[in-house]
C-alpha cells in the first residue's frame, strides 16, 4: 500500500468508528473527515467543497421542498384516507399501509412519507383495536422499501446514478431502477403484510387503547385552597417559587365551576379555587402539607380534566438529529421559553412521568406536551417533534394539490425524456412550488434536511479520493483474487450483502458513496457488467431493517411502537435474506453480466 492509501484507510476507519459511535452527528464527521482529508493532501484543495454542488446533492435538496410540498398540499394525506376500508384484518391492515407508503416514497423522501402516514396508523389502529406495535414497523419498511423504485426515491439512487455518469459518461435515468426496484418493493411489502409482523414480540404492547403512549391519569391531581390560606391574593409563580423542590407543574385553574383561560400565573388566587396540578402521589402528599392545600378526593384526573376550547394535548415523537436529541428536559424550558407543558414521556414502551428535570431526551421518545394549540404547533416545529394526529387537509390545501401534482409530474417527464437534466428539472420545480406558496418562503430551509445535504457534500470528496489514490483498485484486486472472485456472482452477491450490512449501522448515502468506486472496480477487473455492482449496491445500501439506526425511519417508530433494539432483526433479517435472493436474479436479469 502506498501512503496516501495508508492514510486514506486510516481516516475511513476512523469516520466509520465515529459513525457508529453516534457520539458526534454523522454530518460533522463528514465535514471534518473531509477537512482532515484536504490537510492529508488526499483531495486537492480545490476540489474541497466541489460536493455541495454536485448534482447528487442539488437533487436530495429539490426532493426535500417537492416532498414538502407535496405534505403541504394534501395530496398525501388524501391518499392516507384509503387505508380506512383497508383495516378489516391486519395482513390487509398492514398491507395496504405499507403499500401506501412504499407508493408516496417512490416520489417523495420516504421519511416524509412516514412522517405523513404515522398519525393515520396510529389512529386506524386504535379504531381497530390493534397494537399499534404490529402496525408501525412494518410500515417503515415498507416506506423504505418503496424507495427503491424511482431515481429520486432514496439518496443512494441518485448517487448511484450521478457516479455512473462520472465512471460510463451517462447516468441511470429516471425509470432505470423500477424494472429490480419494483419486484422488491412489492415482495417486501407482501412479506411484512403476510408473514413478517408475525415474527414480532407478540406480548408487547405498543399503546393503550385509548391511543395515549404517554399515561397521566394516575398523575394529575386536583388541589382546593381552603379559606385562610397563606397563598390567597397571591398568585402561582409565588406557590410554585415555594414549592421548587417538589415535582410539580400547574395545569390550570377552576374558580366556580369554570376554568380561567390558559394558566394564568399571575392571576391572583382565591379562597374555593381548584388547581389541576401535575405530580406524583408521593410529591401530592409533600405538596399538600407544604402549602396547606386540600387534595379533592382521592381519584387522579386524566386527558377529559384536562382539554378545554383552548388547551389541548399533543402526542409527539422526537425526530432524530433535532433540537431536543440529547438534551435534557430542563434545559429546554418548556414552560418559559416554548409556554407549553411536558407532562410525560415514554420511551421504547416505558414511561417516565413526574421528575422529568433531569431526564436527558434523545431521537425516538414520545412526549405529551400541554397547551394551546397555537403554542403546541409552534413548539413542535421548533424543537424538531412529529406530532402523533392525523392532520385536516384544508379546502385551500386541496386547490392546490393538483398544481403541485402537475409541476412535481411534469419536471418528472422532462427529466425521464432527458430534455432536462434533473438537478435542473426538480430546481425548477421547488422555486415554482416556493412562488406559489405551496411550500412558504418561511419554510423553505426547514424543509431541507441540512444534515443529509453536508453528509452527502462531505462525502462525495471523500469517495472521489477512494479512486484516485488506488485504494477502491486495491480493494477490488482483493476480491478478485479471492475464491468468490472466480465467479462474477457470486462477487455480486458479496457486494449486495455487504453493501446491505453497512447500511444497518451507516446512513444510507454514506454507504453508496463508499462502496460505488469498489464495486465498479471490482466489475472492471472481473471484465463484467459495471451497472449490475452499481443496482446491487444502490439496492443494499437502501436496505436497513436490522437495527433502529440504519435508517432514520426505523429510529421514528421505535419510541410510537415501544420496540426495542433488538425487534427490528426478527422481521428484518428474513426480509434482507429474502430482498437478495430475489434482488439477484432480477439484476442478472435486467442488467446481465
Amino acid at each position: 500500500m502506498t501512503t496516501p492509501q495508508i492514510m486514506l484507510t486510516g481516516l475511513l476507519v476512523l469516520m466509520f468508528t465515529l459513525f457508529l459511535w453516534g457520539k458526534y452527528r454523522y454530518d460533522l464527521v463528514a465535514f471534518g473527515g473531509l477537512m482532515l482529508a484536504v490537510v492529508l493532501g488526499l483531495i486537492p484543495s480545490a476540489e474541497a467543497f466541489s460536493g455541495f454542488g454536485h448534482p447528487a446533492t442539488v437533487t436530495v435538496a429539490a426532493v426535500l421542498i417537492l416532498s414538502r410540498a407535496l405534505s403541504n398540499s394534501g395530496v398525501t394525506e388524501m391518499l392516507a384516507r384509503l387505508i380506512t376500508p383497508m383495516t378489516g384484518t391486519t395482513t390487509t391492515h398492514i398491507g395496504g399501509l405499507a403499500g401506501i407508503g412504499g407508493l408516496l416514497s417512490g416520489f417523495m423522501n420516504n421519511v416524509g412519507a412516514l412522517a405523513l402516514l404515522m398519525p393515520v396508523a396510529i389512529q386506524t389502529a386504535i379504531a381497530a383495536k390493534r397494537r399499534t406495535a404490529l402496525i408501525l414497523m412494518p410500515l417503515s419498511f415498507g416506506s423504505i422499501l418503496g424507495g427503491l423504485i424511482t431515481l429520486i426515491g432514496t439518496p443512494p439512487n441518485v448517487i448511484i446514478a450521478n457516479y455512473r455518469a462520472v465512471s460510463a459518461g451517462e447516468p441511470f435515468g429516471m425509470f432505470d431502477f423500477t424494472p429490480v426496484g419494483f419486484v422488491l418493493a412489492v415482495t417486501g411489502i407482501l412479506f411484512v403484510a403476510l408473514i413478517g409482523w408475525r415474527l414480532m414480540p407478540q406480548g408487547r404492547s405498543g399503546s393503550a387503547e385509548n391511543g395515549d403512549l404517554v399515561q397521566i391519569d394516575n398523575y394529575i391531581f386536583e388541589f382546593v385552597i381552603p379559606k385562610e390560606n397563606d397563598y390567597i391574593d397571591k398568585c402561582w409563580a409565588d406557590v410554585e417559587a415555594d414549592a421548587e423542590e417538589s415535582d410539580i407543574q400547574g395545569l390550570a385553574i377552576i374558580r366556580r365551576g369554570r376554568r380561567l383561560s390558559g394558566f394564568p400565573k399571575r392571576e391572583p388566587l382565591f379562597a374555593g379555587d381548584i388547581l389541576l396540578i401535575e405530580t406524583s402521589a408521593e410529591q401530592a402528599d409533600k405538596f399538600a402539607t407544604e402549602t396547606g392545600f386540600t387534595i379533592s378526593g382521592t381519584e387522579t384526573k386524566g386527558r377529559s380534566a384536562l382539554e378545554s376550547d383552548d388547551l389541548h394535548l399533543m402526542q409527539g415523537v422526537v425526530q432524530p438529529r433535532t433540537r431536543l436529541d440529547g438534551r435534557t428536559v430542563e434545559s429546554v424550558r418548556f414552560r418559559s421559553r416554548h409556554e407549553v407543558h411536558l407532562l410525560g414521556v415514554s420511551r421504547q414502551g416505558r414511561q417516565q412521568v413526574g421528575r422529568l428535570r433531569d431526564f436527558r431526551l434523545q431521537s425516538g421518545d414520545v412526549m405529551l406536551l400541554y397547551g394551546e394549540q397555537e403554542r403546541l404547533d409552534g413548539a413542535a416545529k421548533r424543537l424538531g417533534i412529529l406530532p402523533l394526529m392525523a392532520s385536516a387537509v384544508t379546502l385551500g390545501a386541496r386547490r392546490k394539490a393538483i398544481a403541485t401534482i402537475s409541476i412535481f409530474g411534469l419536471a418528472v417527464l422532462l427529466a425521464s425524456l432527458k430534455l432536462v437534466a434533473l438537478p435542473i428539472a426538480l430546481g425548477i420545480a421547488a422555486l415554482l412550488v416556493v412562488l406559489m406558496n405551496v411550500v412558504p418562503v418561511r419554510d423553505l430551509y426547514d424543509a431541507v434536511d441540512w444534515p443529509v445535504i453536508v453528509l452527502l457534500a462531505g462525502m462525495i470528496p471523500v469517495g472521489s479520493a477512494l479512486e484516485s489514490t488506488g485504494l477502491a483498485d486495491l480493494a477490488a484486486n482483493a476480491l478478485a483474487g479471492s475464491p468468490i472472485g472466480q465467479s462474477p456472482v457470486l462477487a455480486l452477491i458479496l457486494i449486495f450483502a455487504v453493501t446491505m450490512t453497512v447500511s444497518d449501522v451507516l446512513n444510507n448515502a454514506a454507504t453508496a458513496v463508499l462502496m460505488a468506486p469498489i464495486a465498479v472496480r471490482t466489475a472492471t477487473g472481473m471484465d463484467v457488467n459495471p451497472d449490475s455492482f452499481l443496482m446491487a449496491v444502490a439496492i443494499g445500501a437502501s436496505c436497513a431493517f436490522l437495527t433502529p439506526i440504519g435508517h432514520q425511519n426505523n429510529a421514528l417508530v421505535m419510541g410510537p411502537g415501544g420496540y426495542r433494539f433488538g425487534d427490528y432483526w426478527r422481521m428484518g433479517l428474513p426480509l434482507e435474506v429474502l430482498l437478495i435472493s430475489v434482488g439477484t436474479p432480477m439484476i442478472l436479469l435486467v442488467w446481465p453480466l
